[in-house]
């Protein structure tokens, strides 16, 4: 027995199992789970919710019902997961926040802009929207495919067939296996006049199309930034991103202030979280512009921001928290969509209106085909009811008489099966109302109807006509002039931008600047005496840097990995404790030494030097750094580390090295770069060997070094002096034991 089992062992690569089980897993999450249907705009769970309200009879004018209830039956017939996910779908369809035209009408906590939860599904109750109606228009009237539930009970749509163009104007997010979907919110009736114009004009521009939809139109309003061709370049391609800021007003106070009150936010950001982070960069400082912000906030949007004077110019404000806070936002938009033939892909907009356009014309095709049916069985029926009007008293006879008054009927007045059965089912009440007129209205009506369908079927302009006055409806239902449909997000071509400078509104007083060897830095009120420094530090720590700087100047750290790291000096701890350490700053290694601190000037040039006597000038404006990875300027490794950063203060350089000896050289010699390992400087023969120290000064006020005994002056430096790249000669009598020139 054993040994048929183990010859039944098929064989198998752990890599090949792995990867074609995976690909089916993220096959499985792309289509079925994370990524909308260009032609409804939904995922299977949105698509599932829907339809299960639908068949609860959950219509606008319903009563509201549980939503555990519609929970309950979409995982009992559509979707088996986790009821949560079900819940969550269907909450969001709900939020006037999060959709721009909510497919959902919720009742109870359904959550809010604040970021707070929505109440369990026990406590809110559901029912569906007009806008949800539209999108399942004629799915009883074989307008779509039907297919299998999950357990095979009953049957869910492939997908929903309704005119409105749902994608566009909700949107939708998604993160499957490997991509990832983010599609902005749009206004409904401009989307219906861009169908319009591709069903007229299929090879329309984009720029054509994006005249008649500008852009997103968030739920949550806010002023789209960009200009017009950036948008045209988005759609285009179906990636790109927008700026969005939020919208302000300006409110005049007494004796001359002002506050700036925002009443609408960017789109998906949670306005509590946002006001949290604007009031934690009030209070370390980083909004030197901003006093204090307050969110007064009740249904509509109010967050009042004070300036920090009534001087401060308000669109320089409002322009420094645009570049440091959430109130602008980027939006990464995303068209990555299943596309018609089930495959996920990236579309640009005029793809996305062509794939909506032709599923809408595949449904009317569907739909009119179901009526003709239904019109032809009709016709029948009254031809048959005519010949009953006609010979009431006959039929009736046959039916009380005859032992199978079907076939009698059939053959005494050439009847089929279908006029026969429904003359047996038609109730004796009914008989009375048989009218000939009647008849032969209905029949001539539906011959009219019938013959406007064959000549819809064969005629494509007429199709493009039903179609445009589809979306007119749409359009007419969600106009502008609506609460609903009124554009929110407003358009303002990119202007130049504000260059704010916050130091020239920085209060400006003197600071001394104290670093210890271990990393922790403070700074201290007034310039100290740096000759007389009475200063408490840690346990096994001590002095390294202290000099004199203003609260408006940006420190510079140089460290051994070549980087600079720039602080605002008005952000540095108080000298009242051991102060901070720079590495919660600072990305600094545990490992990296720091070189050098000094007050940054822009418009200086700095030498940085290495170990072993490389080096090169770089601009101070290029050491600025931007963020707390700090900025590479020096490339080294673990043998050459960056060991001197010094000012370009003179025009003869003089370097001193661990092998006893001095090399003076002119400065105009040291290249200029942004980036770089440098040239060599002072050459050593040994690795063991390395730089002390080095020095500018001007070679026209002589050349000399600084001990605790005072400045020495040598008469002659010119047997040192050489050419760089040389090694110099031996140090001169009297030279510091330290290598140091004592600067």
């Amino acid at each position: 027995m054993s040994k048929e089992i183990v010859e039944r062992i098929d064989s198998q690569q752990l890599a090949d199992a792995l990867s074609t089980r995976y690909l089916s897993y993220a096959v499985s999450t792309i289509v079925s789970r994370a990524l909308p249907d260009v032609r409804d705009g939904l995922k299977p769970v949105h698509r599932r919710i829907l339809y299960s309200m639908l068949r609860q009879k959950l219509s606008p004018s319903a009563a509201f019902r549980k939503c555990a209830t519609v929970v309950g039956d979409v995982l009992g017939h559509y979707h088996p997961h986790g009821d949560s996910s079900v819940y969550d779908a269907m909450v969001r369809l709900a939020q006037d926040f999060s959709v721009r035209y909510p497919l959902i009408d919720g009742q109870g906590n359904f959550g809010n802009i604040d970021g707070d939860p929505q109440a369990a599904y026990r406590y809110t109750e559901s029912k569906m929207t007009d806008a949800a109606m539209l999108i399942m228009e004629g799915i009883d009237e074989d307008s779509v495919d039907m297919m299998p539930n999950f357990d095979g009970t009953t049957v869910e749509p492939v997908v929903m067939p309704g005119a409105f163009p749902n994608l566009l104007a909700n949107g939708g997010m998604g993160i499957a296996v490997g991509m990832a979907t983010n599609i902005p919110t749009h206004n409904v009736a401009e989307v219906c006049d861009a169908l319009c114009l591709v069903v007229d004009k299929p090879d329309a521009t984009t720029a054509q199309i994006m005249r008649k939809m500008v852009g997103p139109d968030f739920p949550t309003g806010g002023v789209l930034i960009d200009d017009f061709e950036t948008i045209v370049k988005n759609y285009e391609s179906g990636k790109g991103a927008f700026r969005i800021r939020a919208k302000y007003e300006i409110e005049e106070l007494e004796r001359g202030g002002y506050q700036v009150v925002i009443t609408e936010i960017p789109y998906g950001i949670i306005k509590s979280k946002m006001v949290e982070q604007i009031g934690e960069m009030i209070d370390a400082k980083k909004l030197p512009l901003v006093d204090d912000i307050s969110d007064e906030s009740t249904t509509d949007v109010r967050i009042v921001i004070t300036p920090k004077s009534r001087n401060i110019p308000v669109d320089k404000m409002m322009a420094h928290l645009f570049a440091m806070t959430d109130l602008e936002y980027k939006f990464n938009m995303n068209f990555n969509v299943i596309d018609s033939n089930g495959a996920p892909r990236v579309m640009g907009i005029r793809d996305v209106l062509c794939e909506f356009i032709a599923h809408q014309k595949n449904v009317l095709l569907r739909r009119t085909k179901w009526r003709l049916v239904n019109i032809d069985k009709r016709l029948e029926i009254l031809g048959g009811l005519l010949i009953v009007y006609l010979n009431l008293d006959r039929v009736i006879e046959i039916i009380r008489t005859e032992d199978d008054p079907k076939a009698v009927l059939m053959d005494e007045f050439k009847l089929t099966e279908i006029q026969v059965e429904s003359i047996l089912n038609t109730r004796l009440r009914a008989l009375r109302k048989l009218e000939e007129m009647e008849i032969k209205r209905e029949d001539k009506n539906l011959r009219e109807e019938r013959k406007q369908l064959i000549a819809l079927l064969g005629d494509e302009e007429i199709q493009n006509n039903q179609i445009k006055a589809w979306f007119a409806d749409i359009k007419k239902q969600y106009d502008k002039k609506t609460a609903l449909g009124r554009r929110r997000t407003t358009w303002a071509a990119q202007t130049e931008e504000i260059v704010v400078n916050t130091d020239d509104f920085i209060e400006k007083e003197p600071l001394t600047i104290i670093l210890s060897t271990m990393g922790w830095i403070r700074a201290a009120k007034g310039h100290m005496d740096l000759n007389s420094l009475d200063l408490k530090f840690k346990e096994g720590d001590e002095l390294q840097f202290a000099f004199h700087a203003m609260s408006n100047d940006k420190i510079n750290l140089f460290g051994s990995s070549g980087r600079m790291f720039t602080l605002a000096a008005n952000e540095l701890p108080s000298a009242r404790g051991f102060g901070e350490s720079v590495r919660m700053m600072a990305d600094i290694g545990a490992e990296e030494n720091i070189v050098c601190a000094f007050v940054l000037d822009t418009n200086a040039k700095y030498l940085v030097v290495s170990r072993h006597g490389n080096g090169f000038i770089v601009a101070g404006e290029n050491c600025v750094a931007q963020t707390r990875t700090g900025k590479q300027i020096m490339n080294v490794d673990d043998k050459n580390m960056a060991t001197f950063c010094v000012r370009t203060d003179g025009d003869t350089v003089a370097m001193s090295g661990s092998n006893d000896k001095l090399l003076i050289f002119p400065a105009a010699e040291i290249p200029e770069m942004i980036r770089g390992k440098g040239v060599i400087l002072q050459k050593y023969n040994a690795e063991r060997t390395y730089v002390l120290d080095v020095m500018f000064f001007n070679a026209a006020d002589g050349f000399g070094w600084t001990t605790g005994r005072g400045t020495t002056k040598l008469d002659d430096w010119k047997p040192w002096f050489g050419k760089r790249a040389s090694q110099g000669h031996t140090i001169p009598v009297g030279f510091p034991r330290s290598g140091k020139f004592g600067k």
